[in-house]
């Protein structure tokens, strides 16, 4: 079951309790409230426990047990439930934010959903999707050619890193081209996709995924969450919130050299020896810098070359790939 804007009842009941704030309400106020009978209340809120709601029934009502959590669009600022469509369980929110985009949904708008069951990662890898993450992807639209869509991924990664480090306190960095990271570990995978018109972007989708109050020590790669670090449970809605109000700010007007800068001091890869993988090759070698466009230039060793010392390295730029950090390099 879908709860979102389409489907009022289990949206109104939803509200209802989110409202109580955490107290209990009898089912004959639900019912009274939303003009059904109370066997109506009852199937309606067994169905949103089974998609994962955190609904208990007391003997005398329903109360809401993590309201601070709940990512409904009624939970947030009137012009942010605006464009937000939420899902308690979608094959995967890239998908389902391309089809809303096809349908008209407005730029900055954001597809939330608590659980995905065919999440993906960079290279159709599959991305653990499980409750408790905070998954959605971002829906823009913005009036530029395809070339310049980098630099939405690349603000999308540090209004997010500045947004959890305000709120918790952390030092999160980002990791070329658009992960985040929090002491050397994966925090958030971060994918985009596009489609184009003519020679201008139709829209744009970033999809992203951050371990919060999920559980990652099952996972095949060296991850972190939130919850970890800080010891306690993290409210996904107050960092949804508040990144989607900062990176709407930030790519307001698109200013490249700013959002390049500001990424810089925060990412952790320049300075660290790295292995890229892209179709073609792999190169390893110690990060140098990242460009306005986007760019990662590696200092390599020239195996070719005589004099070590001298002439014994060069430097390569990189596009695109697959960045993996190895070391912290401390030579000048």
């Amino acid at each position: 079951m879908k709860v979102n804007q389409k489907n009022n009842t289990q949206s109104k009941i939803l509200e209802l309790l989110f409202r109580a704030k955490g107290k209990t309400l009898s089912g004959v106020r639900i019912s009274e409230k939303t003009g059904i009978s109370r066997v109506g209340v009852w199937k309606h809120i067994k169905a949103m426990k089974l998609s994962g709601i955190p609904i208990e029934s007391h003997f005398n009502g329903y109360v809401l047990t993590t309201p601070e959590d709940l990512l409904a669009p009624f939970c947030f600022e009137p012009d942010l439930r605006k464009t937000l469509f939420y899902y308690p369980e979608v094959k995967s929110t890239m998908d389902t934010a391309k089809t809303l985009a096809r349908q008209g949904a407005a730029h900055h708008s954001c597809c939330v959903a608590e659980i995905q069951t065919r999440g993906r990662g960079r290279l159709n890898r599959e991305w653990v999707s499980a409750k408790g993450g905070l998954w959605f992807t971002l829906i823009l639209k913005p009036d530029l050619p395809p070339p310049m869509a980098y630099i939405y991924n690349f603000a999308a990664s540090l209004s997010l890193s500045r947004t959890i480090n305000r709120l918790s306190g952390l030092n999160t960095t980002v990791k070329w081209p658009n992960d985040l990271l929090l002491e050397g570990k994966k925090l958030t995978g971060i994918l985009s996709e596009m489609e184009t018109q003519a020679d201008m972007i139709q829209f744009l989708v970033i999809g992203m995924g951050i371990n919060v109050n999920n559980d990652v020590s099952k996972e095949n790669f060296e991850a972190t969450s939130l919850k970890q670090a800080m010891g306690r449970p993290v409210s996904r809605r107050l960092i949804l919130s508040q990144f989607l109000i900062d990176f709407k700010a930030l790519t307001q007007n698109v200013d490249v050299p700013k959002i390049m800068a500001l990424w810089r001091e925060r990412t952790s890869t320049i300075g660290t020896r790295v292995r890229v993988e892209t179709l073609n090759q792999t190169l390893e070698g110690k990060a140098v810098g990242v460009d306005d466009q986007g760019g990662l230039t590696i200092e390599t060793q020239d195996k070719g070359s005589l004099d070590e010392k001298s002439k014994g390295k060069k430097r390569e730029t990189i596009i695109y790939g697959d960045c993996f950090h190895t070391a912290k390099d401390t030579t000048i």
